[in-house]
């Protein structure tokens, strides 16, 4: 803790005494000389998620002759930040960058990034405040200011598989149950206990606040109440986590983290040998390699009354450096990329939805799941890391960290909701 303050301390100082541009550099922004700006971005993911981004950087430029745009990608994601942190630190980070929803907590306390109220609502913005779903704003807006603008999301939702469903005897549709307000949390549950006695796994969870975050709220429970973390006093919210860690030490739940790279999750998704799955849109191509497409299909997590719940949406963040030579054109940039039309652009081939109203055709176009409105309607009323959570280095993960000792049996679930509250205060203080 005190490391990664004396780091936020130092990136304070470096907001105001450093830029991510420069001058007449070359290959650094503003080199005037040339006539031309050129913008700095950095982003994560694989050559294949980076080349997603070449059809918008080609229209873009095309449109705007004097910015050059610059991608400086990372391909892992635990090594972006990191990396990031340095750069904005010594001065030399691009002008505009992705932020993960459980980093972007520290980069507005920080002070690194701008706010971007008044240019989001000016004239030359392409998105509006208002074009995003509040929920999925996260810790990227504190005090009412706009510190980054959700260029995307992956709403956590449940993938079903028919054919393993059949297996265990299970004759109910969940996406049938849904639509008649009958998917409970308690049909999830029964589902999963048939699909364990048939020999097959009933869910599998990535480690992460998305698929424990939806769990607890399928309960009834809260994880966050008034800055106070409840999720272990909570009655509902404990009863969600003993479910989960029952679940997991019984083989019920699957971690998707802990599965052996000949039979990860994915593989069992496809080989069906579970009955759900969670995730995102990019599951698609997961189910396109297994073949078999219209066996599988999508649904929201339960609630307790079959009532539709929020639930967790994943998000990443697009913020302007602070520091940076070139906040016009960067600026330019930033606003296009997450516009509808940025979006329509960039998403129509990609595993992503939307995080900008009236691009809903990106995830409708294909007619595939069945029933991928699911992801528009989780979207909606859903919820990015919740902002109390985020605004403290490092609690997440920590969170996540103890919480597969819980998981795996190394600590009991009494001892280990203990230590969880212990930890999470200990952080806050």
């Amino acid at each position: 803790m005190k490391r990664a303050l004396a780091v936020l301390g130092l990136l304070a100082t470096a907001a105001t005494a450093c830029s991510g541009g420069g001058g007449n550099v070359p290959g650094v922004s503003g080199n005037a000389a040339a006539g031309q700006v050129t913008i700095r971005w950095s982003t994560w993911g694989s050559a294949e998620d980076v080349k997603l981004y070449e059809s918008f950087t080609k229209d873009f430029e095309q449109r705007h002759p004097n910015i050059k745009l610059k991608l400086e990608s990372v391909a892992k994601y635990e090594d972006y930040h990191p990396k990031l942190l340095a750069q904005l630190t010594s001065g030399t980070a691009p002008d505009v960058f992705f932020v993960g929803d459980d980093n972007i907590g520290k980069f507005v306390s920080a002070g690194v990034v701008s706010p971007l109220n008044d240019q989001l609502a000016g004239p030359d913005s392409k998105s509006k405040p208002e074009d995003f779903f509040e929920g999925v704003y996260g810790g990227a807006k504190k005090d009412g200011k706009i510190y980054g603008v959700p260029n995307d999301t992956n709403p956590e939702v449940l993938w079903y598989d028919k054919k393993a469903l059949k297996a265990a005897g299970i004759t109910e549709d969940p996406a049938t149950l849904n639509a008649s307000k009958q998917w409970t949390m308690a049909k999830y549950l029964d589902m999963n206990a048939k699909l364990k006695a048939a020999g097959l796994g009933g869910s599998v969870y990535w480690n992460w606040y998305g698929s424990t975050y939806s769990v607890i709220s399928g309960f009834g429970g809260k994880v966050w109440d008034g800055g106070k973390f409840v999720a272990t006093t909570d009655p509902k919210s404990r009863k969600a986590l003993e479910t989960l860690a029952k679940g997991y030490q019984d083989k019920t739940f699957l971690s998707a983290d802990l599965q052996p790279a000949s039979n990860s999750g994915n593989t069992q998704l496809i080989k069906h040998k579970v009955g759900f799955y969670a995730g995102g849109r990019w599951v698609i191509d997961i189910v396109k390699k297994g073949g078999e497409l219209d066996n599988y299909d999508i649904v929201p997590f339960p609630s307790e009354t079959g009532e539709p719940m929020p639930g967790a949406v994943a998000a990443s963040y697009l913020s302007l450096n602070k520091g940076t030579k070139q906040p016009k054109e960067a600026f330019t940039f930033l606003t296009e990329f997450v516009s509808k039309e940025g979006q329509l652009l960039r998403l129509k081939d990609g595993g992503a939805v939307p995080s900008i109203k009236g691009a809903e055709q990106v995830v409708l176009a294909g007619n595939y799941p069945a029933h991928a409105q699911t992801f528009l309607d989780v979207r909606d009323t859903g919820f990015a890391n919740y902002p109390e959570e985020v605004a403290v280095p490092g609690l997440t993960a920590s969170i996540n960290d103890h919480l597969m000792k819980v998981w795996q049996g190394k600590l009991g679930f009494e001892q280990g909701m203990t230590e969880l509250q212990t930890l999470v205060d200990g952080k806050l203080g």
